[in-house]
């Protein structure tokens, strides 16, 4: 590979990183066709080729676990440990393995969001190690108390050699960071308009009426879909193959096509997306100003970071799990709140990252 490269690499954790990085590297694919992309994550191929319109590197590697985890909801922290610490005992091979493929393939940068060990990869093929992310590990795991603190620590430890971090809106302070850059939100663009959709998909609800249910990569056990039956003239959205066939929800399980749909793609049509507190869809569902019902996430750090954040910059509401799993939604006839604040966050972190990248190369 005689071009220059970037090394992408991605925490082994759900869809929401490999979405942003991916929005990121379309915007630089736009700036600069010169610079050859090279994917590191087991995220899924087709996810990032439904946001990158050209040719990419995919090489399937483990830095970290993020959280073992059976759905977006239900954590696993015994597995999670027990795995992390693993990785910490092979990082030598890893490092060693990761800098020779760099080395051979023109890299000149690395960004990572947000595995700790990308940092000693960049390091030991003396290039730098940027960062993006509105969270890392050792905040999370730091809430679990003694049994991770090695991981914590360790992890605190590779943050803070890294030379640069674009620190995304809805976010915990990171003080392990030495060098950080504040960015906006990392939405990405809809590939439709909304008539071309609607006319598709023969979808003839209001707008108002028309509600977006997704919940991350791993999605959730027993949603219950039977509420649907209580709003006949609705239409809901799923991306859920396991999801019932039912008169009023449409099943989007179609990646195969050139142009691979994404929930983002559905979003302009509906009145609110109903989903689990996660970075990527809050920060695409703010890009484009629709309002937000989001699940209640207990024991996960972030959650309530984000939460926090729906509720000073968007319509929204918040669902606890009891309310979700055992009510009828009548919250959905429920008028949505206003944001607590009134300015809004910028939406360019896409493009402003994309923007420091090319500079560099440069």
């Amino acid at each position: 590979m005689s071009q220059p490269a970037i090394y992408i690499a991605v925490t082994s954790h759900g869809f929401g990183h490999a979405v942003r990085t991916a929005t990121v590297a379309a915007k630089l694919q736009q700036l600069r066709p010169d610079i050859a992309l090279i994917f590191v994550t087991v995220a899924p191929e087709w996810l990032l080729k439904s946001y990158l319109e050209d040719n990419f590197v995919y090489r399937q590697r483990i830095f970290d676990v993020g959280v073992i985890q059976s759905d977006s909801l239900t954590m696993d922290k015994q597995a999670t440990v027990s795995k992390m610490q693993s990785i910490i005992t092979q990082q030598d091979n890893i490092i060693a393995e990761e800098a020779d493929y760099i080395r051979n393939h023109n890299v000149g940068l690395i960004l990572a969001d947000i595995p700790a060990l990308a940092v000693p990869i960049a390091h030991a093929a003396g290039i730098p190690c940027w960062m993006m992310s509105n969270f890392g590990w050792d905040y999370i795991y730091r809430h679990w108390g003694e049994s991770f603190a090695e991981v914590v620590s360790w992890s605190e430890n590779y943050y803070s050699q890294s030379d640069r971090l674009f620190r995304l809106p809805l976010a915990e302070p990171m003080s392990a960071f030495a060098n950080i850059t504040d960015v906006g939100l990392t939405g990405s663009t809809p590939r439709y308009s909304s008539q071309e959709l609607r006319q598709k998909f023969e979808l003839t609800a209001p707008t108002e009426k028309t509600i977006l249910l997704t919940f991350g990569g791993l999605g959730l056990q027993a949603i219950p879909y039977h509420n649907l039956q209580y709003f006949p003239d609705w239409q809901f959205i799923t991306f859920d193959r396991a999801a019932p066939k039912l008169p009023n929800l449409l099943k989007v399980t179609d990646k195969i096509t050139a142009h691979n749909l994404r929930p983002l793609d559905f979003m302009p049509i509906c009145g609110r997306v109903v989903s689990k507190p996660g970075y990527s869809t809050f920060s695409e569902a703010l890009c484009l100003d629709l309002p937000i019902v989001s699940l209640t996430r207990e024991e996960f750090a972030e959650a309530a970071i984000l939460l926090n954040g729906i509720q000073d910059y968007s319509q929204h509401q918040i669902v606890s799990t009891e309310e979700f799993f055992k009510g009828d939604w009548n919250f959905l006839h429920q008028n949505l709140l206003p944001p607590r604040k009134t300015e809004r966050l910028a939406k360019d972190g896409a493009t402003a990252i994309a923007q420091e990248i090319s500079n560099y190369f440069s």
